[in-house]
């Protein structure tokens, strides 16, 4: 990134011609006008893994956490922070979001649950922050929930798995 003569950073093309859609030409933080992309159907999958101990995955598993439901409450969590994005990240696009799932997996070789979330919109942008938004979240639920009993608990992993739709396309990670 290059600096501007008011000493603010200036977008730079990426190694793919790109410049970073959020910053102007000045190098001050923008919301991107989205207004002339048509709306299409678009979807992001994000993950990540809540990692803690044995005992706690049980509880978990069994339903004796103190707090209640878990797991119910962390897919909760999740889907009102992927309807709530745009508050929490600042130069996100309100979004009327179709759909939004969130599966929560126990994994016993962890051991920890793998959290999963699919967002879907119609619309003129994509829905990659609020898949985000939503895995950690609900990663932050199931701590908040258990943590009383395991403050060992960690938080790892949290990726876009994959985008469909829009004009770049569809990405799948690794792929």
């Amino acid at each position: 990134m290059a600096r501007n003569s008011k000493g603010k950073t200036k977008a730079e093309p990426s190694g793919s011609g790109t410049a970073l859609t959020h910053i102007d030409a000045k190098g001050d933080a923008r919301m991107v006008d989205v207004s002339a992309k048509p709306a299409t159907e678009r979807t992001a999958v994000a993950e990540g893994r809540v990692l803690m101990s044995k005992a706690t995955l049980a509880l978990i598993e069994t339903g004796q956490a103190k707090k209640g439901d878990v797991l119910a409450t962390a897919r909760i969590a999740g889907i009102m922070a992927a309807k709530r994005t745009s508050e929490l990240i600042p130069l996100c696009h309100p979004l009327a979001l179709t759909k939004v799932t969130i599966d929560i997996t126990p994994d016993r070789k962890l051991p920890g649950c793998i959290v999963r979330a699919s967002v879907k919109v119609t619309g003129p942008t994509g829905v990659e922050m609020e898949a985000l938004t939503a895995v950690s979240v609900a990663c932050l639920t199931i701590y908040d929930m258990v943590k009383a009993v395991d403050r060992g608990i960690r938080i790892e992993g949290i990726h876009l798995v994959e985008k469909i739709g829009g004009k770049s396309g569809h990405y799948r990670a690794g792929a």
